[in-house]
């Protein structure tokens, strides 16, 4: 079993074979296991623990640890490496001088050597894989050219028939009066619509509402007074 000795002056900790040879060594404590580690720690600055851990060789430097516990936890795991010897390498008997070294005749070398071994083909290698047809490259049709149906332009409808106007509406008061024998004065017309003179003259025109909308002839007529009158053709 393994004992371990940590000197009080440096903490260097050096790993024994026998727990006698341990407690051999003056200046020093010894210890066996984690927990009497841990006991020994118990009344140790942690400076000193982090002092340890960073003289222990391939372990990278801390400033601190976590708590009492885990440095010594991670302490004892490490200086379990302490002491272990590289493996052993195996080394070539040196030649003996004066002495040929022993070579092995050709034809013995030939009977001793493994024939060499043909690996066959696999089926796949050699069968050629199936080559698919290819189709013809042909030109796609063309699709065929959309044509617009004209719309038929409608011809031209003649006003001859009056539409029919709103009963009651001015338009048709004003039809009335048009109708009556001997028409309407202009006079008339402003009076009983309210209108003013232009807008009466322009309904009574032939660009007037009464002539587009309506499909009425409206004729006007000027009498000997110079006053304006209006009808429509019986």
């Amino acid at each position: 079993m393994k004992t371990f000795t940590i000197e009080n002056e440096t903490s260097n900790i050096t790993v024994h074979a026998t727990k006698q040879e341990a407690e051999a060594v003056p200046g020093s404590e010894c210890f066996g296991n984690e927990a009497a580690l841990a006991k020994l720690a118990a009344n140790w600055p942690t400076a000193r623990l982090v002092e340890i851990w960073n003289s222990l060789p391939g372990e990278t430097p801390v400033k601190k640890f976590k708590d009492r516990a885990t440095a010594v936890s991670r302490i004892w795991k490490a200086i379990q490496r302490l002491g272990q010897s590289a493996p052993a390498t195996i080394e070539e008997p040196a030649p003996i001088p004066g002495k040929a070294p022993e070579t092995v005749p050709v034809s013995e070398q030939i009977e001793n050597a493994q024939p060499e071994v043909a690996i066959p083909a696999t089926p796949e290698a050699d069968v050629a894989a199936p080559v698919e047809p290819q189709t013809p490259h042909v030109a796609p049709e063309k699709a065929p050219a959309k044509t617009r149906a004209r719309r038929a332009k409608k011809a031209p409808v003649a006003a001859t028939k009056a539409k029919g106007t709103r009963g009651g509406s001015k338009i048709s008061r004003v039809i009335e009066m048009l109708k009556r024998k001997g028409g309407v004065t202009l006079t008339e017309l402003m009076k009983e619509m309210g209108w003013q003179q232009h807008t009466t003259r322009a309904l009574m025109s032939a660009g007037g509402s009464l002539a587009k909308k309506h499909g009425l002839t409206v004729v006007s007529t000027k009498g000997e007074d110079g006053e304006r009158t209006y009808s429509l053709p019986a």
